[in-house]
């Protein structure tokens, strides 16, 4: 029996979802969130404020501050709390209704910035705020996961050898890629442990992590409109764009299973889908993808009909993907998953060729 003395000290971290039986591919899925802090951004968290505090950056009664899409805000305003720190959130439009308040109830400050800088959007603005904040205030201490090794540190320690003790054979690894500290923890992990893992980042469209061509993003989680600093691509395989149409209809489909789960869960399962079609069609792969939220923080959004309507148009989620029909395998046979935005397109950083748009129909490749 668990016995804890502070939030950030409970933390699921074993727990996997098998996406077979739903979409007919080997994709088991890493799901995050079973904490207090609802997401995987609690490792983040707890392992930049150590650092800080290990450093001496951090005394008694300072304030945190920091850049947040959301779920890192939350995260952090646990552990400020926890340990006696006043926290500062700077977030913009984007950031759920939800999580303004919860961060709000914690006892953070939430700033949300509504004007885009002019070259680098929200994100520029927000890390303007940030600067100006810190500039202004001798007590205040930015952690700046941008460029705080902590931030994939966290996760070469956790999340790496987590996936790594449940899945001893795995083939392919798929991790969304926001200020990219999971998927450089995770990333870097295996390169030093079992360079035969494929690493493959799932990013946003309008995203410029990956060189792509900077766009609106409306779904807060994965992509940025500045390239994080801790960002190196020669550790990532592979990457695939996802629409946030595609996004949303993935959510949906595994809501019909019962499965609340984030945005970004929806934009890493339907670039993992794609990817594994179109690279290792037929073939029996171990892979995992990480899920880093829950969903009911996008009830007001991703989960709202007159949002997604309004924000993607009426016909979205007539195309969301019926349930699909079960073989004699039991397995899901999935003609028709995504119809997916001819715009959608992928990124090879390495060796693996990219997969292109998933193959719909009666001949689409989701049974083995």
């Amino acid at each position: 029996m668990p016995v804890i003395t502070t939030p950030q000290e409970f933390d699921v971290d074993d727990l996997f979802v098998d996406l077979r039986r739903i979409f007919g591919r080997p994709l088991y899925l890493k799901c995050e969130g079973f904490n207090f802090a609802g997401s995987i951004k609690l490792r983040a968290a707890r392992e930049m404020v150590d650092s800080a505090e290990r450093a001496g950056l951090l005394r008694p009664g300072m304030t945190l501050v920091e850049s947040s899409s959301g779920n890192l805000g939350v995260a952090l305003t646990l552990v400020a709390a926890s340990r006696g720190y006043g926290f500062v959130c700077v977030t913009d439009s984007r950031c759920t209704h939800a999580s303004q308040r919860l961060m709000r109830r914690l006892g953070a400050e939430v700033q949300v910035v509504t004007e885009p800088h002019p070259e680098r959007g929200l994100l520029g603005a927000r890390l303007e705020r940030v600067a100006r904040l810190c500039a202004a205030h001798a007590d205040f201490h930015w952690l700046n996961q941008y460029t705080n090794p902590g931030n994939w540190q966290a996760h070469y320690r956790t999340t790496g050898p987590q996936i790594a003790k449940a899945f001893p054979d795995l083939d392919v690894l798929f991790v969304g890629a926001g200020t990219t500290g999971t998927l450089m923890g995770c990333a870097r992990f295996f390169k030093e442990t079992n360079a035969a893992v494929t690493v493959v980042g799932i990013d946003a469209v309008g995203s410029v992590n990956f060189g792509g061509e900077p766009g609106t993003r409306m779904i807060p989680g994965l992509g940025t409109s500045v390239r994080p600093a801790i960002l190196d691509e020669s550790v990532v395989d592979d990457t695939v764009l996802v629409s946030e149409t595609d996004t949303v209809r993935t959510c949906h489909a595994l809501l019909r299973h019962g499965f609340l789960l984030g945005g970004s869960t929806g934009s890493v399962v339907s670039g993992a889908l794609r990817w594994l079609a179109g690279n290792r069609p037929g073939t029996e792969v171990t892979a995992v993808a990480v899920a880093p939220d829950l969903g009911e923080r996008y009830l007001d959004t991703v989960y709202h009909d007159a949002w997604v309507r309004d924000v993607y148009g009426p016909d979205v989620l007539d195309h969301a993907p019926d349930p699909v029909d079960h073989g004699p395998d039991g397995l899901d046979q999935g003609p028709d998953l995504l119809d997916h935005d001819p715009d959608v397109h992928d990124h090879g950083t390495g060796p693996v060729t990219s997969a292109g748009p998933v193959p719909v129909g009666p001949n689409a490749p989701w049974s083995l």
